[in-house]
């Protein structure tokens, strides 16, 4: 499974990166919107981690774009996020799949919980594909 990662922190990215490699996802990143946009377009990812403080194009601009485009419009996104889940629901009706605090992380143990998040969004993928 490829994921994308949209997350301006270049410590953070390469981060979360070394975690998802080791659980064994193959991962690409981007440093800004309009790279990880571009990215999403050309490599097809399976599922996005997008962060919403974003320079050259802000997160919402991003979610706003995939959603638009027939390549990406079915792609998964999950939101990173170092703001308090007030903006969930408005996101999510945005087109976001789920949101995650960055807070929660947790690096040091591998990521955890966001690959447990990962893993419920690939199981929710393969049953959309079987149902089909």
């Amino acid at each position: 499974m490829k994921i994308l990662i949209v997350e301006d922190s270049r410590m953070l990215r390469l981060a979360i990166e070394r975690s998802l490699v080791r659980a064994g996802y193959e991962v690409i990143s981007a440093g800004d919107g309009e790279q990880g946009l571009a990215l999403a377009q050309r490599m097809q990812p399976d599922v996005i981690l997008l962060d919403m403080m974003l320079p050259l194009l802000e997160g919402t601009s991003v979610l706003r774009e995939l959603r638009q485009h027939s390549a990406t419009t079915n792609i998964p996104v999950i939101i990173l996020s170092g703001l308090s889940q007030k903006n969930e629901e408005k996101l999510k009706t945005a087109g976001a799949l789920a949101y995650f605090e960055k807070s929660k992380l947790d690096l040091e143990n591998g990521s955890k919980a966001l690959i447990q998040i990962l893993k419920q969004v690939f199981a929710w993928r393969e049953l959309a594909k079987s149902a089909h």
